[in-house]
Order: C-alpha cells, then structure tokens, then sequence
C-alpha cells in the first residue's frame, strides 16, 4: 500500500468549531478554543501520523470583513489555506448559511481542490434547521460533499477520517514521526495565556491583546517562563491588572495550570503587562508577532 500524506485545511466563519474539530481529530489540544470570534488568529498545524499516512491538518482564523491590519493578515492566511490545501475542509454550523466575505467567497468557488462540507454542531439543532441549512449551502457549494458531524461529541469524525485518507495524495510524510504541530513552546504557552483573557475577560479587552513570552528556562524539576501582555491603551492594562492585581493573578494561575498539564512538569509563570497604543493596526509590530 503507497504511503498517503498531504495538507488538510479547515475554514470557516468564526465560531463553527474549526478549533474543536482540529484538536479533536489531532487528538491534542493545538488550537486554543473560547465562545469568542476571532480566537485563533495564526495559521495552526496539527499532525496526525499513522502507519501509511500523514496528515497535516492547518486551523485557520475565522472569516471575516476585516476593519484593523491585524485582520487583514489573519484573513491572507485563510487565503493562503486555499492555495495549499489537498483537501479542504469548510465547517459550517445550522445557524450559518453564507460565508462572511464575498471575496473570499468567490475564491472558493473556483478552487478546484476536493471540499468537504461538515455540518458541525449536529447536537445541538433541529433536524428541519440541519436540513435547510445543508440546502443552502448545497446551492451555494454544489461540489462540496457534505457531512454531518459534532466535534464536541466526535460524531462522524470517524467517517470523516475515511473520506480524507480516500482523498488523500500519495506522497512521502513532511514531518517526522511523533511530531505535533510546527510551532513552537513558547508560541504554544502564548496561546495558553491568550486563551484565559478571551474567557475572563470581555468587550474590547480579549480582541485588544497579544501575548508574548520573554524568556522559557526549562530547568531540571522546573519552567520559568515570563511573558508580557500587551494591550493598545492605559484603560484596557488598568482593567487587565484588575484591583490589586487580582483579576491578572487569576489568568496567571489557570494558564499555568494548563501550561503544566501540557508540559508535564511544574511551572513557574510571571506577567506583566505593557501598552502598545494601537498594535493591531501596526504593521511593525504585527510583523514582529508573525502576522505579516
């Protein structure tokens, strides 16, 4: 049997699950997942290597008409997932029934590259939604070959693995063996951080933030990792830090937490919190943050 490997892409709207159907069909947690838009704003690899097949899957940022540079450069890497892909997947929930940027709409139309449409969320609709939903989207997409499934419950996500190794093209494996994903710990920990402000936090203070680590010692019992949070005004660091530091203290302890379980080992974790007036609208600083 020829050895299959290729790259795997999910889009979509934001909040349809492409995060959720990633980790699970890595069977790690690669992408960060919060009940808000925008949440993974890089392009994400997770690798999933079997005994005559490698699949890289990518999760990409959530589609949308972008108003900051910062959106403008998660929105090229959803393009960029167009060009590369061997096989696309476009997740969709029963409350979604067009993509949310006609540009970017159009790309896909004329995209010849296999698409799987996946009907996430199943679980928690209607079947006469599921239905009318999967209707729209068939006109819209009459080449894409739909499927129901939940990433939450995993639903048809074995079925799904079969079509894709179907599909899948014959080609030697990328990465080696055992590999996760192609970022970094220090990027996977910045991520981890990220994660608990989007959950605590609300209105402008999760989409205003970016994290970044300064320095990750791996010692012989412990990490010491100092990160920085940068917000774009005063306003959103004095609500950030909380009174007495007590709102910041408690995204320190979740993150390291998680940070812990990951790195299987005990962890020693400092932030701090810094302005950076209107980074998301930077184009230095986005590039410094390998956005651009």
């Amino acid at each position: 049997m020829a050895y299959k490997s290729g790259f795997v892409n999910i889009i979509g709207n934001p909040n349809v699950g492409k995060s959720t159907l990633m980790n699970a069909m890595v069977g790690d947690q690669v992408s960060i997942i919060t009940s808000k838009v925008q949440t993974t704003r890089h392009r994400i690899i997770g690798i999933v290597t079997g005994p005559q097949y490698q699949i890289v899957y990518s999760d990409t940022p959530g589609i949308l008409d972008p108003k900051y540079k910062l959106q403008e450069a998660m929105l090229r890497a959803v393009s960029s997932a167009l060009i590369d892909a061997d096989i696309l997947l476009l997740v969709t929930d029963p409350r979604d029934s067009q993509i949310k940027n006609s540009k970017l709409l159009s790309r896909l139309l004329q995209a010849e590259v296999p698409t799987i449409l996946l009907m996430n969320k199943i679980d928690r609709a209607k079947e006469t939604d599921i239905q009318e939903a999967l209707k729209e989207w068939k006109n819209r997409l009459p080449r894409a070959e739909p499927l129901l499934i939940s990433a939450l419950k995993r639903t048809n996500l074995d079925v799904l693995q079969k079509k894709i190794l179907a599909i899948l093209p014959e080609n030697p494996a990328y990465f080696p063996d055992g590999q996760l994903t192609d970022r970094t710990e220090r990027f996977l920990v910045s991520e981890m951080i990220r994660e608990k402000i989007l959950l605590h936090y609300h209105q402008e203070i999760p989409y205003a933030v970016q994290v970044e680590v300064d320095s990750f010692k791996e010692e012989v019992q412990i990490i010491r990792i100092s990160a920085k949070i940068f917000v774009a005004r005063e306003s959103q660091k004095r609500i950030l830090i909380g009174h007495k530091g007590q709102a910041l203290k408690i995204v320190g302890t979740e993150a390291r937490k998680d940070i812990e379980a990951f790195m299987n080992k005990k962890v020693f974790l400092e932030l701090f919190v810094k302005v950076q007036k209107d980074w998301r609208d930077n184009e230095r600083q986005l590039r410094k943050w390998g956005y651009v």
